[in-house]
């Protein structure tokens, strides 16, 4: 996704590339430790790390 910011703001200006990063590491952590990473994507929570999966405690 590319786009021009309009605001004049460092702060707003740089907030983008800064939420690039944290998703970017959001995802090597989640492969990295096995656990699932959900986004909303076309109106549906979607986990990007099919390899994770949340273990569901036994209650019984």
């Amino acid at each position: 996704m590319s786009f021009k910011l309009k605001s004049k703001d460092p702060d707003i200006r740089g907030s983008y590339p800064a939420l690039k990063r944290a998703a970017k590491r959001a995802m090597q952590r989640a492969i990295a430790t096995g656990t699932p990473l959900y986004v909303m994507q076309g109106g549906k929570i979607v986990n990007l790390n099919p390899a994770g999966k949340l273990a569901r405690k036994n209650t019984a």
